[in-house]
């Protein structure tokens, strides 16, 4: 296989909520595209940000506590639907048996 014909594979670049925020102000303060090319980000990312926090009403910290509460709740609620299975499983068990 010839090494100029294998690709890499592209990184993606994850930004903090509190990045996000500062780059949002400084696109208010001087638009987007001057904010995306000092920030040497591209443009649709921060049009993509806001056009996010308008839809939720929330900062992306916000949004990232409630991103991970949600993942919380979820790993929670799996873990209690295991044992309800269980409990269920014991009490047929154990109707069964004679007395």
């Amino acid at each position: 296989m010839n090494s100029k014909m294998v690709k890499k594979a592209a990184s993606r670049k994850t930004y903090t909520p509190q990045f996000k925020e500062q780059a949002l102000e400084l696109a208010k303060k001087h638009g987007v595209p001057k904010a995306a090319q000092d920030l040497g980000i591209s443009e649709q990312a921060l049009y993509g940000w806001r056009t996010k926090r308008k839809q939720t009403g929330q900062s992306f910290e916000e949004q990232k506590l409630q991103q991970a509460e949600m993942a919380r709740l979820k790993r929670d609620n799996a873990r209690l639907e295991e044992e309800v299975a269980f409990l269920k499983k014991a009490a047929a068990y154990f109707a069964k048996q004679p007395k």
